[in-house]
Formats: structure tokens, sequence, C-alpha cells
């Protein structure tokens, strides 16, 4: 059998996804698309992850799309097969994001249990934005983002120009979409793109540390934090305090809110298990 392209491996609650492309930069392909996907449903369904940490084999985070999968291969202007196409015309783009990349974002955004970006080298167009994605990115020092996609003609997707924007302004993103910069990863945290970068080194085991430190704490206060934000952006002042109320009347049901409580009043460490 061939190896799988995504390795899962845990330690304590903590779920750890690797792109397994090496060789490729981890680029997306069909099969990545779908072995990412049900590790990401699979770690949903686990009542032991209580934090997903994603990041790459090798010497990239993710490279995009692999633009030698049938998938994303140009279509001729006679009508012809693409080249490597096997005779078979390639899927509009509009399909491959509705297909493939929609599904992936959607997931991300949705998990039960905060998610973590350990880019580990180049995070380049639909790589970048999968990272931008995640609830909290953590990057090695020497790595990269790139919104690649004006170089060959797009615009940013996997949720780009949504997530842009909201994480660094308009000008920004702007700059970052059209003109299609390296960005390292230094300057992405000064600029507020992501969490934090690190010394290359430190990566997996600072990666590992932020997540079990995430894993033990109410995961579902969490979640909630991430939605609650998301959806405020749609709001006005008055419907995010709403919100607040409702989300807050949900949590303050829980059993994490009494151990919060509980544990603040004996002066000693809680035991979040909500989920």
């Amino acid at each position: 059998m061939s190896e799988p392209l995504v390795l899962v491996t845990q330690s304590g609650a903590v779920q750890t996804l690797a792109l397994n492309r090496p060789a490729a930069l981890n680029s997306f392909t069909a099969a990545l698309h779908a072995q990412l996907l049900a590790a990401l449903e699979a770690a949903a369904a686990a009542c032991d992850v209580r934090c997903v940490v994603i990041t790459g084999m090798g010497r990239a985070f993710c490279a995009g799309q692999d633009l030698n999968d049938i998938a994303a291969a140009p279509a001729s202007g006679s009508g012809d097969p693409a080249p490597g196409s096997a005779g078979a015309r390639p899927q509009d783009l509009g399909r491959v994001i509705e297909t493939l990349y929609r599904p992936l974002c959607l997931r991300i955004r949705s998990m039960p249990v905060p998610v973590l970006a350990a880019v580990n080298g180049v995070a380049a167009g639909a790589g970048a934005c999968l990272a931008l994605g995640c609830d909290l990115v953590l990057a090695a020092r020497s790595a990269s983002f790139i919104m690649a996609f004006s170089k060959i003609g797009l615009l940013p997707d996997t949720g780009g120009t949504w997530l842009l924007p909201r994480l660094v302004g308009r000008a920004q993103a702007l700059g970052l979409a059209l003109l299609g910069d390296k960005l390292p990863a230094p300057e992405a945290e000064r600029r507020g793109l992501i969490w934090r970068c690190v010394d290359d080194a430190s990566l997996p085991d600072e990666a590992l540390a932020l997540a079990q430190r995430l894993a033990a704490m109410p995961v579902k206060a969490l979640v909630a934090t991430r939605q609650a934000m998301d959806a405020a952006a749609q709001l006005d002042y008055g419907q995010a305090l709403a919100q607040e109320a409702a989300l807050q009347q949900t949590l303050g049901a829980g059993a994490d809110y009494r151990e919060g409580v509980a544990a603040f009043a004996g002066k000693r460490a809680p035991r979040f298990t909500d989920r």
C-alpha cells in the first residue's frame, strides 16, 4: 500500500495531521483533499481529541494546488485535452472550489476543538489560506506566506478574500493579494497576519506545547469564541451583544463553567471536560 497523504499522530488530547507529499511541497491533489477532510472529520468525532494541529512534512507546509493534478490543469483553448490529462477535459476551477476547497475550509472553521497551524516552511496560495483559516498560526522563523494566485491569473480562494482583510485590513490585504510577494514569517507576525513565529528547531515542541495548553482549556468556550468573533463581523454592536448573551447562556449552563468557578474558589487547577 502507498504511504498515506496525511499522517495522523496523537499525544494526549492533541492530534497532529501532517500533510505528506513532501516531494511536491505538500501541494493539494484531490486525493490529499479527501484524506485531510476525512482526518478532520475523524478528529471532530473523537471525544479524546481536544485540539488539532495541521502541519507539513519536509521543507514546506503546503505550496497550494498541485497544478499537475487533473482537477486544476487549465483547459486548452482549442477544446483538446490539456497536457497530461489522459484524454479527459479538466474540471472548471469553480467546481474544484465547491467540491474540494469549500468543504475543507468549512470543516476547519466548524471544528468542535481549536485548530492550530504549525507552518514549517513555505505556505503558498491555497496553502497559505488554509493556514490562515485555522484558529492560531505558529510559524517557523524561516517560513513564508505567499498569496501566489495573481501570478497565475487567479484571485485568492480557500477563504482568502474573507480572511485577509479581516486579519490585516484592506490596504495590506490588497497589497499581499495583488503583488503576490513572499512575506517572511517575522513580518507576517509584525503585521498581525499570524499569531507568532518561533525558531525553526523549536517549532514542533512549541506547537505541541501550545496545543496542549489549548486542549487543557475549556474548548467549548474557545470554539464559541471563534464562532462569535466570526459572526460579529456581520453584526452591528447591539446584535453582537445579543449574540454574546445567547452563547453565554449556553456556556453558563455547562459543566466547564461550574468547574471553573469551583477551581477558582478552591485555588486549584481546573479540569475542563466539555466539548
